[in-house]
């Protein structure tokens, strides 16, 4: 009794098993073409400063808001590796030491020490057309899946503005002119499910060329490290 309790047992595994495998091999064989991962996106960097000068430093927490919409082209007949294209808004703020004053139309830019001033920000904004190349494990009935999109990211300046507190000075500035118009990176995102690690790796400076910080072109660029959230 015993012995055909096991080969019972075993034998409605076996079939347990295979009829789990037929079912996924036909899922497989049953892809859906018009299968993509359309999606929005919300991300939440902490924004640091490259290539700053040996007296210009950070303070205090500089965040950044990311959010857009990226339409997925799948290349291949798994639908799992393709293009990104979108568009996309973004918001950054970077505390540190440089002052910037606005004489006649030129900027006057200088660094301050940390007990000269209670808050000094810049506050900047972009239009962003971010490309993305997409692998992932996702099809079109399972949704929580790994994911790798490294991409390209291009970013138009459409404000920005230094503000200073001082003592009794609270200082504003409307400060575009002074920056590059184009601000563009290198991009990545991994991880499992909606929410992935991110990454901004700036390739070009804040500031333009005709900007200089004691005599010298202030090249600080941006690296941005974060949390992305996918949403279909």
């Amino acid at each position: 009794m015993k012995r055909l309790f096991f080969i019972g047992s075993f034998l409605a595994c076996f079939a347990f098993s295979t009829a789990q495998e037929l079912v996924k091999e036909q899922l497989n064989d049953t892809i859906d073409v018009k299968y993509r991962e359309d999606q929005y996106y919300i991300s939440v960097t902490y924004n640091l400063l490259n290539n700053k000068a040996s007296d210009l430093s950070q303070s205090g927490f500089s965040p950044g808001l990311h959010i857009g919409v990226i339409r997925d082209i799948p290349l291949n007949k798994n639908r799992n590796f393709g293009i990104g294209i979108g568009l996309g808004y973004s918001g950054n703020v970077i505390n540190q030491n440089l002052a910037i004053d606005d004489i006649n139309g030129n900027f006057d830019f200088t660094t301050l020490d940390s007990e000269d001033f209670i808050r000094n920000n810049l506050i900047y904004h972009t239009l962003e057309l971010p490309f993305e190349v997409r692998w992932r494990t996702s099809n079109s009935y399972e949704y929580a899946f790994w994911r790798i999109y490294t991409g390209f990211r291009i970013g138009y300046l459409i404000g920005a503005r230094s503000r200073l507190r001082a003592g009794a000075i609270d200082q504003k500035i409307q400060i575009a002119d002074a920056m590059n118009k184009w601000q563009y990176g290198l991009t990545l995102s991994a991880g499992n499910d909606k929410i992935n690690a991110y990454m901004y790796y700036g390739l070009n400076a804040l500031f333009n060329d005709e900007q200089l910080l004691n005599g010298q072109s202030i090249d600080i660029s941006t690296l941005k490290i974060g949390l992305i959230l996918y949403i279909l």
